[in-house]
């Protein structure tokens, strides 16, 4: 009990007076400043993940590169697009979906999975959700290496839209904070919620743009090129090709930025209000 009361007391000595946007606000940006903990911790994690491994992290970039591979051959005779076209499609599209997928799943157990360190270590919530988001930029980035081996294999043309991806990549990063911290909080005093949002994922999966492309249902006509609008009321759709558009070279409309940056506002507000309400409730909960 008094391990209990101390973390609370670390986080927010005096929770009823605490419970702002302000106050919510703050610890974000206290837990980014403390970068040089959750910096050190998320590279931990990968080193401790890979221990005594001979290829080490090489292992998340190979499985991605496989299943990639497989799965363009595979679903480019299906649908007959020329694999030059649909391989670096399907590819960015799971690299992508890694990053998004790992944020889902794992910031839905964040808190729980750092239960010992809430409880002794006096520091911001949101050092242990940047913790998270840094190890699964540090998988993206691994397995950016696929992306740069495709475009060797299949020259296209890359102007300066390629740039695109950069602030692309970054707004992806801010939302996978909200996400993490979001879930995190919600699935903490809920547990059923984390089962949930494993079947949810596998869903968003299928429903998403990555293994299949809405070109291909709209090239059909008829009634099947107008359900290839109702992929547009997924939102990760818009953050795959905001992503995925500059980085194989292809045309990427504005209001896609437009979808996502408002997604981004919003989720943001979300993982505030939660925060605002809970954040200081994490440390009995866990």
């Amino acid at each position: 009990m008094v391990a209990r009361i101390t973390a609370v007391d670390d986080h927010d000595p005096e929770p009823s007076q605490s419970k702002t946007l302000r106050a919510a606000w703050a610890d974000l940006v206290r837990g980014f400043n403390q970068h040089e903990l959750w910096l050190q911790l998320g590279w931990q994690d990968i080193k401790q993940r890979y221990r005594r491994s001979v290829l080490g992290p090489l292992w998340i970039t190979i499985a991605t590169g496989v299943m990639a591979l497989a799965l363009g051959l595979l679903y480019s005779l299906l649908f007959k697009i020329p694999v030059a076209d649909f391989l670096p499609h399907v590819t960015v599209g799971l690299i992508m979906w890694g990053f998004i997928s790992g944020c889902i799943k794992e910031g839905s157990e964040v808190f729980i999975t750092n239960e010992g360190l809430i409880k002794q270590l006096p520091s911001a919530l949101s050092v242990h959700v940047y913790r998270l988001v840094w190890k699964q930029t540090l998988f993206l980035a691994h397995n950016l290496v696929i992306w740069l081996i495709l475009m060797l294999i299949f020259p296209r043309p890359l102007g300066w839209d390629i740039l695109l991806a950069i602030p692309a990549l970054a707004l992806l990063v801010i939302n996978g904070v909200w996400v993490s911290m979001f879930f995190g909080i919600v699935a903490t005093r809920y547990r059923d919620v984390s089962p949930l949002l494993e079947s949810l994922t596998q869903l968003l999966f299928y429903v998403t743009p990555i293994v299949w492309m809405t070109r291909t249902l709209q090239d059909q006509g008829g009634a099947i090129s107008s359900r290839a609008r109702i992929a547009e009321l997924n939102p990760l759709y818009h953050y795959m090709e905001v992503i995925r558009a500059p980085l194989i070279g292809a045309d990427l409309p504005a209001y896609h930025w437009w979808i996502v940056i408002g997604c981004t506002v919003a989720g943001t507000l979300l993982a505030l209000m939660a925060m605002k309400q809970w954040r200081f409730r994490v440390s009995y909960w866990v």
